[in-house]
């Protein structure tokens, strides 16, 4: 920076107009940011689920009344979902079944947990158009394969809750679950 001889005042050169330059767009940059930021956070924060919203994330469930051969309905995320304590004579019957032989095939072992192969954990909503089948209620009617009937179109499904007959295209969906103890089961 050169200085005027006369008033002692620094006189600008072309280098120094160019820091001022890059001084005042980096400067304008940064302000863009911050307001860009703060119009932002607020907007992505009011996107996040709510804490009753976050609270059906999961729900807990007593097993420890279940009988073997019996089922009860829950709710997961305001749907249904079965919970069945499968006999050893339903067991053996999903596993004589030849998954070849299945539109969605899949074994009872991929269907449940190790070490608790007799709790098949599914949703309680058909694949076909969405209808609650029937068979996890006291006297419900089970279907021809001793599982799940689905009333609006005639699926029925097996004691895995496999699709055996009728226009469903899948299995009842397996939700994921974990056993927080040998009486409970978080689901989600």
């Amino acid at each position: 920076m050169a200085h005027d001889a006369g008033t002692g005042i620094p006189e600008l050169t072309a280098g120094d107009e160019v820091r001022r330059r890059d001084f005042i767009n980096i400067a304008a940059v940064g302000a863009a940011s911050v307001g860009g930021l703060a119009v932002l956070i607020p907007l992505i924060s009011q996107m996040s689920p709510s804490a009753d919203v976050l609270a059906e994330s999961s729900t807990e469930i007593d097993i420890s009344q279940i009988k073997p051969g019996q089922a009860i309905k829950g709710v997961f995320r305001k749907q249904p979902v079965f919970l069945r304590n499968l006999t050893p004579k339903e067991i053996a019957e999903a596993n004589a079944v030849s998954v070849a032989s299945l539109r969605d095939p899949q074994t009872l072992a991929e269907r449940t947990k190790p070490g608790k192969e007799n709790w098949l954990i599914t949703m309680g909503v058909c694949t076909h158009l969405g209808c609650v089948p029937l068979g996890a209620g006291e006297g419900e009617v089970k279907g021809e394969f001793g599982g799940y009937f689905c009333p609006c179109h005639g699926s029925s499904y097996d004691t895995a809750a496999r699709i055996r007959k009728g226009p469903a295209p899948k299995n009842l969906e397996v939700p994921e679950y974990t056993f927080t103890s040998d009486t409970v089961v978080k689901i989600g």
